[in-house]
């Protein structure tokens, strides 16, 4: 029976948990809209992401979060997700190797650049520098497209989904970091 109480508590916490991040995504952190400091915010609050995220999950429980409102040619893009940290330190990274090697070729950044930034068709991506033959342009948006980072839209012509925007937004601005 201790057991099954232990098993109980532990539910009820990851659902306050759950709560909680809902909470967090249902109402963007910050004085302005999408989570974007008001103009009225303090200037020196350079953390007011960490504080708002600090505030809405409590102490000692720990969150990461990412958000973004964009505007790329395809229309306005905004997201936003979080996950507790324990949720993700005990996770298998190893799953995520596939995905992020997708991205780990400079001909696959380019394609993804240059779809973000109106491109769609076959055609056009062709006729950036460095593609490729088209055979060698097919198999890497073959990748893209089966990693998730692309969808076809139609015959010949590719777009990122909306929700994977502000993702790969936030991976490329964390490896600007890292560099």
């Amino acid at each position: 029976m201790d057991d099954l109480g232990a098993v109980n508590r532990r539910i009820n916490e990851l659902g306050e948990r759950l709560r909680i991040l809902e909470v967090a995504g249902a109402h963007p952190t910050g004085a302005g809209q999408a989570g974007v400091p008001a103009a009225t915010t303090d200037a020196a609050d350079v953390f007011w992401a960490l504080n708002g995220l600090k505030q809405r999950t409590g102490a000692g429980l720990g969150a990461v979060v990412y958000a973004g409102a964009v505007t790329v040619p395809a229309g306005p893009v905004e997201w936003q997700i979080g996950t507790t940290t324990e949720q993700v330190l005990e996770s298998d990274w190893t799953q995520l190797a596939p995905s992020l090697a997708a991205l780990g070729n400079p001909v696959r950044l380019s394609l993804l650049q240059a779809i973000l930034g109106g491109a769609s068709s076959v055609a056009e991506l062709a006729a950036g520098d460095g593609m490729g033959t088209t055979g060698q342009l097919y198999h890497h948006l073959g990748q893209l497209v089966s990693h998730g980072w692309l969808s076809a839209a139609g015959r010949g012509h590719y777009s990122i989904p909306p929700e994977k925007v502000v993702p790969l937004l936030v991976i490329l601005t964390a490896a600007r970091r890292i560099v």
